[in-house]
């Protein structure tokens, strides 16, 4: 087949989820098919980027919107009750280069990853799959319920009720529609939500495997991209909430908190016992460094591919529910669950004071990922809903 791909980002570096699913499925894709990438970027993107997906790409455009020409199209989107997302992430320049690249490819089946670059493929008569990947709508309200009040909860407020729109009227567009997990599928309001394939995230075994020899230099990590406000707000609680309570019975815990791009408020968090790393090169050495993981998400949605990671380099972990209700792992058996902050400290003391205890909670968690989110399963899973919905049309 040839796949046309339309993503709203270059996927790499894998500091983000969307990009680590959409390289991986690029990946899987290629061995026996050939696909056409067109991608829409803000930042600029170095070839060395590029080189990273030139062995599976037959070919790569990319879109580079004016900034300037973004915020516009942010406040028409505003102005006609539509996302603000896709007024971002939308632009002439972007239809256009889409438009040209899908007429000289003729491709068997386009497949469009997020809501947001919807407006690109839309018109378009090919066979369409798009990979809701999580539920935006659901991210944004419990993003709009953690602010509460105020200006940012108005804004929130409006672009829950236009995802939850888009959302919708995807249905209408794409041929077949695919999302990240059960909970996210359940998110979304229409009555043919039942019909969308539910297509996981997997874990590269053999890159995230146990660093046995590297020195335990922190009690704890929490990993993720530092910008992303589900992520800071999960470092802030952790920080504010948890380790508080931690520090009574251990008061020399060391926690670290390790990602990309950090915000002002989550280089705050940093103190003796706390290490704000911003990015590094080998993400692997801050799981392999910390006897614990944590992951306290109180809001976001989809895979957390940090607890999959964390699982197959077998450091046990404690997350909360919203974090664990698409991985599915089993409470007290695979992993540790907590809602509040004295549970969430109870677990973390008990991995910490306990290593019969983290260590067989570290090999459950290790085994359930192996057998459960294997890379090469999904990809073969995507494929064959791309070649349905290509033969559907012929």
């Amino acid at each position: 087949m040839n796949i046309f791909v339309v993503l709203p980002r270059f996927p790499y570096p894998l500091e983000k989820g969307d990009k680590l699913r959409a390289f991986h499925q690029i990946e899987y894709l290629s061995k026996n098919n050939d696909v056409y990438l067109f991608c829409v970027s803000h930042v600029d993107v170095p070839q060395e980027w590029v080189d990273k997906l030139k062995p599976f790409c037959k070919e790569i455009r990319i879109a580079h919107p004016c900034r300037l020409v973004s915020y516009k199209n942010v406040v028409r989107n505003f102005l006609r009750s539509k996302s603000l997302q896709l007024g971002y992430w939308d632009s002439s320049k972007a239809r256009r280069m889409c438009k040209d690249f899908i007429q000289q490819v003729q491709p068997d089946v386009i497949y469009n990853q997020m809501v947001r670059t919807i407006h690109l493929v839309a018109r378009h008569s090919q066979p369409k799959v798009m990979d809701f990947q999580d539920a935006l709508s659901m991210n944004t309200e419990r993003r709009m319920d953690s602010v509460r009040q105020g200006f940012w909860h108005w804004v929130l407020h409006f672009e829950f009720k236009m995802l939850r729109s888009t959302e919708y009227n995807a249905f209408k567009i794409f041929d077949d529609l695919v999302i990240i997990s059960e909970t996210d599928a359940d998110a979304i309001p229409h009555r043919k939500s039942g019909e969308i394939k539910i297509v996981p995230n997997g874990v590269d075994f053999d890159y995230f495997c146990p660093m046995p020899d590297v020195k335990k230099d922190f009690d704890i990590v929490f990993c993720g991209n530092m910008q992303y406000g589900p992520n800071v707000n999960a470092a802030q609680y952790l920080v504010r909430k948890v380790m508080p309570i931690v520090w009574r019975q251990m008061p020399q815990a060391r926690l670290l908190i390790a990602g990309a791009s950090p915000k002002s408020q989550v280089r705050q968090l940093a103190s003796t016992n706390v290490t704000v790393s911003g990015w590094v090169d080998d993400i692997r050495l801050s799981y392999a460094s910390s006897k614990v993981f944590a992951a306290p998400m109180n809001m976001g949605s989809g895979l957390q591919n940090k607890l999959l990671e964390a699982m197959s380099m077998g450091i046990p972990c404690v997350s909360s529910s919203i974090a664990n209700s698409a991985l599915g792992a089993t409470p007290g058996e695979h992993i540790l669950v907590g809602d509040d902050p004295q549970t969430f400290a109870d677990h973390i003391l008990s991995l910490l004071t306990n290593q019969a205890k983290s260590d067989k909670m570290a090999a459950a968690g290790h085994q359930y990922v192996k057998d459960h989110f294997e890379w090469s399963r999904f990809g073969a899973q995507l494929e064959s809903i791309l070649r349905n919905a290509a033969n559907k049309k012929n």
